[in-house]
């Protein structure tokens, strides 16, 4: 969980974790505390602004904008003219996301802009700071002027219904598509959390590639975040050594890039904000200053430069914490969360990539590789049926005004059990490729601990070889059986409404490779072997609750999700992981065999027997 802040230079950003993950209490099991070192998050809430500014000067910005586009026409036949601000090119919202984008209230002291408003004028002639102070009418002229410099950049705005009419293409114009779906593929990262020099547990993350700037682009890894909102990337001004870990983006090197506002107002090369956001992860936490530039999908050898690229707002990180950045391989971070999460729409990568490729299908989808042996990726513009073993089925986000993927749970289940928590239809659970573990709520995590364990193994009067006692041999080959593979657990269900097939979490998803070994209450001597969830307690402040669920690499692994931008809505579909294709494998991942909590499932020969343990040797 994060938040992001955004304050002048004299103002000191306070941020409060919400997250579970932070929380300090006394009272954590040893396995709650487990499960909170083993996780990684990047999900965000949205801005806070913390600072009272004036009104944007509008001649000054008229003057920056000419300034840069000057620029720009140095190396038009090198790459293509930017949009100078905020674009005006803004994915029309649907009606039931457009409370927010009407002008009524959200959380936080800005209220998110409106996709209907958000041209370049209104960026002018209007601030986003806390004061919401609105230009004065004598720069109205000004505005003029800025609106005939825009139209001698031919940039053209959306028309939405030809926009709509785009996107709702025919069944066999997607399946054609599909075969030139820009596609990144991903890679996964483990890194060992290690207590009293042993290995406890890995955290993971998926990252791939992406390139900002021209005419020489600078390339990047990143996380694919679903749960935030901004592409973050490390400043070349930054000293700290966690940054110099990283590649960094320089700015100056770059041609089409220039220094805005947090409002997306244009400013001259060599300036920079008089604000800075600082962003506050469950896991990490960066602040830094905003420039505007073209970023691309893929690496800039792999690119064609011209549908996987989109022109849009960057945050450039001046500080990074240690954790998670030194841990993990990867630059940054693309947030893919809705508008209503960032500083404003152009903010937004697939948001301003749907506006200004307007032919493209308002879509992407992720894809994970059930073993490292597999290729996992995440789509743009559609998805690919191949990757379905199941049709895909539609669910409507909640609450989109949060900016969220996030659906209504109707009812969890464990096996036949109903849990209590949810059972009046009010939970919900977001959708979050940068959480690597099923997060459950807090109150409801002893429920769910309790219902899903299954014994391996019991011995009444302890270890030895009398009567109902369990010989040593026997304790250490059921010790070494992965609870995964058993077979034995209950499905966990997320029922997600009539007619629509429930997220359905197996043994496999959601158990700990290796048993526990525990005491039998009330029973000296007496001890056994048991499978336990892996579960992350969460602790979400409203407007997300405190009956939130996140479904984090688990679920995205075991479905297929695909994320309509324009209806507001996800796709689920059983993931097909027949031919899961030949990957790279893995970033530091552990030996095949290994039981730690985070460790790599195993290739099963016979993926229909569920009880077959057997595994292959995971090629890294």
């Amino acid at each position: 969980m994060a938040q992001t802040s955004l304050c002048g230079a004299s103002c000191m950003v306070m941020t409060a974790m919400l997250s579970g993950l932070l929380l300090a209490h006394s009272s954590k099991s040893r396995m709650e505390e487990m499960d909170q070192t083993e996780e990684t998050s990047f999900l965000a809430q949205p801005p806070i602004t913390a600072s009272t500014t004036t009104a944007p000067d509008v001649a000054s910005a008229l003057a920056a904008l000419k300034a840069a586009q000057q620029q720009a026409q140095q190396f038009s036949q090198k790459a293509p003219l930017p949009p100078p601000a905020e674009s005006s090119l803004v994915a029309p919202a649907p009606a039931a996301a457009r409370n927010v984008a009407d002008g009524k209230e959200s959380s936080g002291s800005v209220l998110p802009e409106s996709p209907a408003a958000a041209s370049t004028a209104s960026a002018m002639t209007s601030t986003e700071s806390a004061a919401a102070t609105v230009a004065p009418p004598a720069a109205r002229g000004l505005a003029a002027d800025l609106m005939a410099l825009l139209a001698g950049a031919k940039l053209k705005p959306v028309d939405e219904n030809q926009s709509n009419q785009s996107n709702q293409s025919n069944h066999s114009d997607q399946t054609a598509a599909q075969k030139n779906l820009p596609t990144v593929k991903l890679t996964k990262q483990y890194v060992p959390i290690d207590k009293n020099g042993v290995v406890i547990a890995y955290k993971t993350a998926y990252f791939g590639k992406v390139h900002v700037g021209s005419p020489q682009p600078q390339d990047f890894t990143v996380v694919f975040d679903t749960g935030s909102a901004h592409l973050v990337l490390p400043s070349s001004a930054c000293e700290s050594e966690t940054c110099k870990l990283h590649r960094s983006f320089n700015e100056t090197t770059s041609e089409s890039c220039y220094p805005i506002e947090h409002d997306g107002t244009p400013l001259p090369r060599g300036e920079a904000s008089s604000h800075s956001v600082s962003i506050t992860f469950g896991t990490g936490k960066v602040s830094g200053t905003f420039v505007r530039d073209q970023a691309c999908l893929g690496g800039s050898l792999q690119s064609d430069g011209k549908d996987g690229c989109t022109f849009m707002n960057v945050v450039v990180a001046k500080e990074m914490s240690d954790q998670p950045f030194s841990l993990f391989h990867f630059d940054g971070i693309l947030g893919l969360g809705l508008e209503a999460l960032a500083l404003g729409p152009g903010y937004s990568f697939f948001g301003q990539m749907v506006a200004q490729h307007p032919a493209m299908q308002p879509r992407f989808s992720v894809f994970l590789a059930r073993t490292d042996q597999g290729e996992s990726s995440i789509s743009f513009g559609g998805h690919d049926e191949t990757k379905a073993a199941s049709d895909v089925h539609w669910v409507p986000v909640a609450m989109p005004e949060l900016g969220y993927w996030q659906v209504q749970i109707q009812s969890v289940r464990m096996g036949d059990v109903v849990l209590d928590d949810c059972a009046d239809g009010g939970c919900r659970a977001i959708l979050d490729t940068g959480t690597s573990l099923l997060g459950a709520p807090r109150q409801a995590i002893k429920s769910l601990h309790q219902h899903l364990s299954r014994d391996v193994l019991l011995a009444p009067q302890g270890t030895g070889f009398g009567e109902d006692q369990v010989s040593p041999e026997a304790g250490k080959e059921a010790a070494s059986k992965d609870c995964r593979l058993l077979g034995n657990g209950a499905p966990l269900t997320f029922d997600l409404g009539p007619g629509i097939p429930g997220i359905v979490m197996e043994a496999e998803d959601y158990f700990r490779p290796k048993p526990f070994n525990m005491t039998v209450p009330g029973k000296p001597g007496a001890w056994k072997l048991s499978c336990r969830s892996l579960l992350l307690p969460l602790d979400l402040e409203a407007p997300l609750g405190p009956r939130t669920f996140i479904l984090g690499e688990p679920v995205l692994r075991k479905y297929y999700t695909i994320y309509d931008w324009a209806s507001r809505r996800i796709g689920f579909a059983t993931a097909d992981h027949s031919d899961d294709g030949v990957g790279e494998g893995a970033v530091g991942a552990p030996d095949a065999s290994s039981m730690v909590a985070g460790a790599p499932l195993p290739a099963v020969k016979n993926k229909d027997a569920s009880s077959d343990t057997s595994t292959q040797k995971i090629s890294v």
